[in-house]
């Protein structure tokens, strides 16, 4: 299937519309089948986004700043997100020992045994996007990050 086919759309404006397009649509697409494995454990992207973040920083805490700073969904609500993992006993928060302002949160042991249940699940996500070559995966990743470039130069 093209992006045309896809979303019934015959004509665009020019390739770099065409690839905006697909990059969107693709991208939402890229999201449900990561919403789809995420929920099998009962977590949301952005909830697994911010545990990958909390456990690579262990055993140090991280403040809700730090985190916001390193989610991939900068729009993400990071005090939410860390009072729902809360609840669910994935992460907990104090206050910052350096700095009295500040939350200091960090990932649990369950919390950590979440995501190795999610690392299982590595194969899967790696499929998601499986139909390419570790080449053409590579090539994809130094396009993308070429179109953010541009405008951080």
């Amino acid at each position: 299937m093209s992006i045309g086919k896809d979303i019934n759309q015959g004509r665009f404006n020019n390739e770099y519309h065409k690839a905006s397009v697909n990059l969107l649509y693709t991208y939402n697409w890229v999201m449900e089948k990561i919403k789809e494995v995420c929920s099998e454990e009962n977590l949301t992207p952005q909830q697994f986004n911010m545990l990958r973040i909390l456990r690579g920083s262990y055993p140090e805490p991280l403040s809700t700043l730090q985190i916001r700073q390193r989610m991939l969904d900068k729009m993400s609500d990071t005090s939410r997100i860390v009072d729902r993992l809360i609840v669910k006993g994935l992460v907990k928060k104090s206050i910052s020992a350096k700095d009295k302002r500040l939350v200091a949160v960090l990932i649990t042991a369950q919390g950590k045994e979440t995501l190795e249940k999610m690392d299982a699940k590595q194969v899967e996500m790696d499929n998601i996007i499986g139909n390419l070559n570790a080449d053409e995966a590579s090539t994809l990743s130094d396009l993308l990050d070429k179109i953010r470039h541009i405008h951080n130069e």
